[in-house]
C-alpha cells in the first residue's frame, strides 16, 4: 500500500511500512519556513500512521541534499522572522524526531551544507553517497552554525570540530565516516537501495520495544540537548541581526540571484 502527499518542497511516499520525506525544492533544497516546517509536519504524519514503522529523508534533486538555509530567508529580515525560522528548523525539528517513536534514516545523496547538516545529524541513521560533500559555511556568511556548538564536539571532538566549524571547510564523505560523523559511505549508484534494505530491516523489529527503546536511547544521550538548542536559536539571532551580517547576506543573496 502506498500513500503520497506533497507541499510543493517535500514529497511525503509510504510503501512497505516505511515513509520517504522526499526534499524537493530545486536547484540545491535551500530551507525556507514552508519547506522546514513541511518536514516538520511529514514526520508527525509518519509519527501518526499505525502502518508506518521507519522513516527515510532523501532528496528528489539529483546530486543536491540540502544547501542549507535559503539566504533570501534571512538577508532583510527582521529578528522576529529569522528566530521564527531558525526555532523551527532546530527546536521544531528535534521535537518532531524526538516524538516520531520511529528509526530515521538520512540518506545524503549530494551537498549538504549548514542547515542541510542539521537535518542531516537529526536522524539516527546517516547514510552518505561516495561523491556527497559536506560542510558548515555559516562562517563566511558572517552567522554562526550554533545548534553544531552543541553536538559537533560531542561526536567527533572538541579540536576538529573547530576547525570545521569556524574554516567553513568543506569535507567529503570518507572523512565524515571517520570522524564519526556518519554511519557509512555507499556507492552513489546503491545508496537509496542501501538505505531502504536497512530501513526495512529496522521496521521488522518488535515495535513496542523499538518504540520504548527509541525514546529511552533519546532520554540517554539527549537530556539536556533541548535546552541548548533553544539557547542556539538565540546565539544565532543574535549575530544575524547585526548589520555586519546582514551586509554579508544581502551581498550574497545578490549574488545568487545574479548567476
Amino acid at each position: 500500500m502506498t500513500a503520497e502527499g506533497t507541499n510543493h518542497r517535500i514529497r511525503y511516499e509510504v510503501s512497505g511500512g516505511i515513509a520517504c520525506i522526499r526534499l524537493e525544492r530545486p536547484a540545491v533544497n535551500a530551507l525556507d519556513l514552508a519547506m522546514v516546517r513541511g518536514v516538520i509536519a511529514a514526520l508527525k504524519r509518519a509519527a501518526a500512521d499505525d502502518a508506518v514503522r521507519a522513516v527515510m529523508i532523501a532528496s528528489a534533486v539529483a546530486k543536491r541534499f540540502c544547501a542549507g538555509l535559503d539566504i533570501a530567508e534571512l538577508a532583510g529580515r527582521s529578528p522576529d522572522q529569522i528566530r521564527t525560522l531558525v526555532h523551527e528548523l532546530y527546536v521544531g525539528l528535534f521535537d518532531a524526531q524526538c516524538q516520531l517513536g520511529k528509526p530515521t534514516i538520512a540518506a545524503v545523496n549530494g551537498a549538504a551544507r549548514g542547515g542541510g547538516m542539521t537535518l542531516a545529524v537529526s536522524c539516527d541513521i546517516v547514510l552518505a553517497a561516495e561523491s556527497v560533500t559536506f560542510g558548515y559555511p555559516e562562517i563566511e556568511l558572517g552567522v554562526l552554525p550554533a545548534i553544531h556548538f552543541v553536538h559537533l564536539p560531542r561526536i567527533i571532538g572538541r579540536h576538529r570540530a573547530f576547525e570545521l566549524l569556524f574554516t567553513g571547510r568543506t569535507f567529503d564523505a570518507k572523512q565524515a565516516a571517520a570522524l564519526g560523523l556518519i554511519n557509512r559511505v555507499v556507492p552513489d549508484a546503491e545508496l537509496e537501495t542501501e538505505a531502504l534494505t536497512l530501513a526495512g530491516a529496522l521496521a521488522a523489529k518488535p515495535e513496542a520495544a523499538m518504540r520504548a527503546g527509541r525514546a529511552a536511547f533519546m532520554r540517554q544521550i539527549d537530556r539536556d540537548y533541548r535546552r541548548r538548542i533553544d539557547e542556539a536559536v538565540e546565539d544565532f539571532c543574535q549575530i544575524a541581526a547585526t548589520e555586519a551580517a546582514q551586509t554579508r547576506l544581502r551581498a550574497f543573496a545578490e549574488r545568487d540571484r545574479t548567476k
